[in-house]
Parts: structure tokens; C-alpha cells; sequence
């Protein structure tokens, strides 16, 4: 009797579910097309329709997938459309063409000081980011001990952070963002004003909340924290992706391109 021999085929394992989703996105600016000094000159042009404008493409048909889990770098010359980028998926920019979905809670490190109130204290606006990012009050003030020795500034907690210096400000907001595990953390070039110690200190705060199922995009000119937290990068370059894939290969492109423009 013929026997017959079946293969048997493992199961593939299942993706995790996709956190950020951009299909064909664009932001579109319009700029003023001559340059008026004068307010009042301004206002008069635009009632009466004389004021041209040029159209800027900061996104030009941006496709990208990002599952949960997942950190990925963002890399490219200043001006190349990184930061744009991450506020189209914070929702602070919405695109002229495409979608953009988004699942999950946010924690963006954007910009150093956003979601503080100058002429408060930090310990009043620990409080106050805290609500920004969803978290009650009460929750706050269980939290409030391991972020300020998270940030080290238990000495300064008096002092309006219109008084912190740049390097001041990024701790504290960084131990904000980090006191929960989020879904999807954006970190934009905050962490290069700090020491390196605590530069150090939070990329080990990174890698424990990766190790927890946080998303992470990561935005650096340093090469070794890319290389050190991020498993995937896109390479961006006057608002397009000019490569996507694992972070030494797109970054090893990067260098070949950045090299080239200096020899021409």
C-alpha cells in the first residue's frame, strides 16, 4: 500500500496588531509669496485678495506602517521633515491628502517645556502635565516621589521653570511622559540636552518601557543612541522617505549619502 508523506507546516506567529498607520499623507504649507514689513499692508492685501502665496510640501506621500511593540528611528538632515512627521501622528498637524490612524496613548516628547506653564513651579506643573497626558491628580501624587528623584531635581521643585535651564526642563518632562508605560512613546531630539549620565539613565528608561510593549519613535543626530535603541529606521529627506528598513542598513545609507554631498 502507497504510504503517503504530509509536511507539516508550522503556523506562522501573529503579527503584532498595528499601532501607526500613515497611507499617501502629505502637509501641505502655504507661504506668504513677498515679504510685507508692514502689518496693516498685510491685512489689506489679504481682504482684498492681492496676497499671493507658494505652496511647501513639508510630507510629500508618506506610507508607513508601525506596530505595537516596535521602535523605530527617524533619521535625516535638519529640515528633512522628522519633526513634522511625529506631530502628523501626535494629531498636532492634520494631512492635506492621505490618513493617518493612530491606536493607543500617546506620550510626546516633542518639543522641551510643551505642557509647561512658565510661571509655575515644577511641582505645580508636574501636576498639570500629569492631566495633559490623562492622568488624575491623585495618581500624581503617588507618582510624585519617584519623578522628581527620576529627575534629580529634588532641590529645585520651588522654582518657576521659566528658572530651569534647557537640560532642567528636559529631565523633568521625560520623567513625566515615562512615570506610566505608554503606548507609543515619540521622543524628538529632547534627550540631547541633558548630561550624559542621564542621558544614559533614560535610555534605560526606554529600553525597560520597550520591554513592557511600548511603541517607541526616536528622533537623534547622535548615531549610537539609534543604533543602541532601535530595531527599524526611515531615513527622511525634504519631506519623503528615501529608505525604510532595519536601522544599520538605512543608517549605513544615510552615512553613504552624507558623505558623498561632502565630497561634491
Amino acid at each position: 500500500m502507497e504510504q503517503i508523506l504530509t509536511e507539516q507546516v508550522k503556523p506562522q506567529a501573529k503579527q503584532p496588531e498595528v499601532v501607526i498607520r500613515i497611507s499617501d499623507a502629505s502637509v501641505r504649507f502655504n507661504i506668504a509669496g513677498e515679504k510685507l514689513d508692514d502689518l496693516k499692508e498685510f491685512f489689506i492685501k489679504l481682504v482684498k485678495r492681492e496676497l499671493r502665496f507658494k505652496e511647501f510640501y513639508a510630507l510629500k506621500n508618506i506610507n508607513l506602517t508601525i506596530r505595537k511593540g516596535e521602535s523605530w528611528a527617524l533619521i535625516g538632515s535638519n529640515g528633512a521633515g522628522k519633526s513634522t512627521l511625529l506631530k502628523l501622528i501626535c494629531g498636532i498637524l492634520t494631512p492635506y491628502r492621505g490618513t493617518v490612524t493612530v491606536k493607543g496613548e500617546i506620550a510626546p516628547l516633542i518639543e522641551l517645556g510643551a505642557g509647561f506653564d512658565p510661571n509655575l513651579t515644577a511641582e505645580e506643573n508636574i501636576f498639570i502635565n500629569g492631566a495633559i497626558l490623562g492622568h488624575s491628580r491623585k495618581f500624581m501624587r503617588e507618582q510624585y516621589e519617584s519623578i522628581v528623584e527620576f529627575a534629580e531635581l529634588q532641590d529645585f521643585m520651588a522654582l518657576p521653570i521659566k528658572n530651569y535651564s534647557s537640560g532642567m526642563r528636559a529631565r523633568l518632562g521625560f520623567a513625566v511622559a515615562t512615570v506610566t508605560a505608554p503606548d507609543i512613546l515619540i521622543v524628538d531630539e529632547v534627550l540631547a540636552v541633558g548630561d550624559a549620565a542621564f542621558q544614559q539613565k533614560c535610555r534605560d528608561r526606554i529600553r525597560e518601557l520597550l520591554g513592557r510593549g511600548t511603541t517607541l519613535l526616536f528622533v537623534s543626530h547622535a548615531k549610537p543612541p539609534v543604533m543602541e535603541l532601535c530595531e527599524k529606521a526611515v531615513w527622511m529627506d525634504h519631506g519623503e522617505i528615501k529608505k525604510i528598513g532595519a536601522t544599520e542598513h538605512v543608517y549605513w545609507a544615510y552615512e553613504q549619502y552624507l558623505n558623498e554631498m561632502k565630497n561634491k
